[in-house]
């Protein structure tokens, strides 16, 4: 650690990062974002922290998601709103069925740029560099658009500002009061056959608020009825961003990433001896390690051991990306690695990434059932070992797309090109969002009861 700068990565082997034809350009972009204000600040990353280290104690439920990689052409108040309103249907459905308090982590205000299997797609014999995020260039494809732009960096940081500050207006101005439960069902879903259960639901929480009325607790003296706390993360894929966002906190003199609460490091990128791993090393934000089947017990050990090498509670949490058949196959061997170091981390499930099949008509989709497949198998193995099942992270939208089959809104491979929006990987619907959060809300609550502290806290 004595050795760690927040430029200290450029010294490392570095993937999936592109190509920029014009170095001094983008050394500019870079020098540009260092003299901006940050987007968000240290004492909100320690608050989430704190929280995680709730959830790793299994006192609380993580829900993550959000965009899988936002984008310019959807920034607008409406979009950002249903994506909100949905996210607090889900918490709540996870709050009552599960009886727990639900940390809030959108895929959000960061969320653009992405990994890719390969440098380059082919399209009628024609090849170019395959998108990566409007971070860094354009969806179209032709040989402009696909030129890395590093005002795109600029573009990004604004656009991420105008977000956190309309998601910070929601989460403390009023409308995640909880008298307005059911004001947050997005028109379409009304016909869902999910939507009674809710209506359900809310009830009961209408019912509870005025029997606390009754005994003087209202929104006006209980800032909990009426604000809610909301965080933002992103997989930190471009370090140079990430580097000119990097901020020494005037309180404790820690360096912290500012450009989102908690950051990820991706399945492609958590080699322990190269670039993302060593930028991660040094910032003292909550972070995320993507596991997938490739992961080896000796580099997740070897990876706990540079990124959280005071086993500090909160600091790590271990996203599974496996796929529904290969979650019996790899989630215990890692578990059996964590309890026998002694570590402590928060155990999250991604059911999204493994799950990604090409339909038959060229749609990249996901299976809904695979999807619930593999969470159930995520805390019917937790329930086996003994540990505690802490989180999902789910790729989601508030909007009515046709992106992931299945479900109660019955998207069929035939459907999907009807609203078929994303920018890079299917999302569930809005429906199909919260059809997630009842079975999870299922699961949580059939967890056995955990104690005050456990092993390595």
């Amino acid at each position: 650690m004595s050795t760690w700068t927040p430029a200290s990565w450029r010294n490392k082997t570095i993937s999936q990062v592109p190509a920029y034809p014009d170095p001094a350009a983008l050394e500019d972009a870079e020098r540009q974002l260092a003299s901006f204000p940050p987007l968000v600040f240290a004492g909100e990353a320690r608050e989430l922290k704190a929280s995680l280290a709730e959830v790793a104690r299994g006192n609380a439920f993580l829900l993550q998601g959000g965009d899988c990689a936002e984008s310019f052409a959807e920034h607008g108040a409406d979009h950002i709103r249903d994506f909100f309103r949905v996210f607090l249907q889900m918490a709540v459905v996870l709050t009552h069925g599960g009886s727990k308090p639900v940390v809030k982590v959108g895929r959000i205000a960061g969320q653009f740029a992405k990994p890719r299997s390969a440098d380059t797609e082919t399209v009628d014999g024609v090849s170019l560099p395959s998108y990566r995020g409007d971070i860094i260039h354009d969806i179209a494809f032709n040989e402009e658009a696909r030129r890395p732009d590093p005002q795109r960096l600029l573009m990004a940081y604004r656009q991420s500002a105008a977000t956190l500050n309309l998601l910070r207006a929601f989460a403390s101005g009023g409308y995640a009061d909880l008298t307005r439960v059911h004001e947050w069902t997005v028109g379409f879903m009304k016909g869902s056959n999910w939507f009674p259960r809710y209506e359900e639901v809310a009830q009961k929480i209408d019912d509870a608020i005025h029997f606390m009325a009754a005994l003087g607790l209202n929104p006006d003296n209980t800032p909990a009825l009426r604000e809610t706390k909301f965080y933002t993360s992103h997989e930190a894929l471009l370090l140079g961003y990430e580097q000119a966002l990097t901020r020494r906190d005037s309180i404790t003199n820690d360096w912290y990433a500012t450009s989102g609460h908690m950051l990820w490091i991706g399945d492609r990128t958590r080699q322990p001896d190269q670039a993302h791993v060593e930028y991660f090393s040094g910032i003292k934000n909550p972070i995320g390690i993507k596991c997938g089947p490739s992961l080896s017990s000796d580099d997740l050990l070897r990876l706990l051991d540079k990124l959280n090498p005071s086993d500090e509670a909160g600091r790590i949490t271990l996203i599974g990306r496996f796929g529904a058949d290969k979650v019996r196959d790899n989630l215990p061997r890692l578990i059996e690695t964590v309890k026998k170091a002694g570590r402590t981390v928060v155990w999250c499930s991604d059911p999204m990434h493994g799950n990604t099949v090409k339909a038959s008509n060229g749609y990249k989709t996901r299976q809904f059932d695979k999807v619930l497949d593999e969470v159930k198998s995520f805390f019917d193995v937790h329930r086996e070992m003994g540990t505690y099942a802490g989180g999902v992270h789910i790729e989601m939208t508030g909007d009515d797309v046709t992106e992931c089959t299945g479900g109660v809104s019955a998207v069929t491979e035939a459907n999907l090109k009807d609203r078929y929006h994303t920018y890079c990987d299917p999302r569930l619907n809005a429906s199909q969002a919260l059809e997630l959060a009842f079975l999870v809300a299922e699961e949580i609550h059939a967890q056995p009861a955990r104690p005050a502290k456990i092993a390595g806290l």
